[in-house]
């Protein structure tokens, strides 16, 4: 090797030079971009899942306040019907109002699409002042309730505390979620057979 000329030495160097670039660099400079393109896809996808969390926790927020407003609509509207919670509250403002209930009658549900109506018939007695202050009352109450059919009668046997007798039709609402579109098809289907 001593006896080569320069140029055959510079060959060796030049073949040691090629063999390591294609059998080790290339190969490894391959890998490395690679990797900095799985970096760069990883990091875009991270990017993606930190604008998701975002998305999601504003969707949460949106969730609670929603949840909220539903529970405040279910005290004005409830999904059940809750006569005795009606009764009771309905007698509590008679007593505040100083107004004797004689008759509270439910009647049944009449379904409506998306809610129910709760007829109550009712008939009470008290002075004009205290009959004016119970549906004030019941105006306030955090229920829906609409009175219809309002009739004001002279009572024969009058006193202080007792002048006026009413009768009257309470209705209060129940919320009903429509059925699904898959049973209405359903129940459509079933119709036609």
């Amino acid at each position: 090797m001593k006896d080569w000329p320069w140029y055959g030495y510079v060959t060796i160097a030049v073949i040691i030079f090629g063999m390591f670039f294609l059998f080790y660099y290339r190969p490894k400079n391959n890998e490395l971009e690679n990797i900095r393109s799985e970096r760069i896809t990883t990091e875009n996808e991270v990017e993606k899942l930190k604008q998701k969390k975002k998305e999601l926790q504003e969707i949460e927020k949106e969730l609670i306040v929603m949840n909220i407003k539903l529970n405040q609509l279910e005290t004005i509207i409830p999904q059940k019907e809750e006569i005795d919670i009606i009764l009771r509250r309905i007698q509590e403002l008679a007593y505040d109002s100083r107004i004797n209930i004689t008759e509270f009658i439910p009647k049944p549900l009449i379904d409506k699409e998306y809610f129910s109506e709760k007829p109550i018939n009712m008939k009470i007695s008290g002075s004009y002042h205290n009959l004016a202050t119970f549906f004030n009352q019941l105006a306030n109450f955090a229920r829906l309730f609409n009175i219809e059919n309002f009739k004001i009668t002279a009572l024969r046997d009058q006193s202080d505390l007792s002048t006026i007798s009413a009768t009257s039709t309470a209705k209060t609402y129940i919320f009903r979620e429509p059925p699904p579109p898959e049973e209405k098809q359903q129940s459509k289907t079933g119709r036609n057979k």
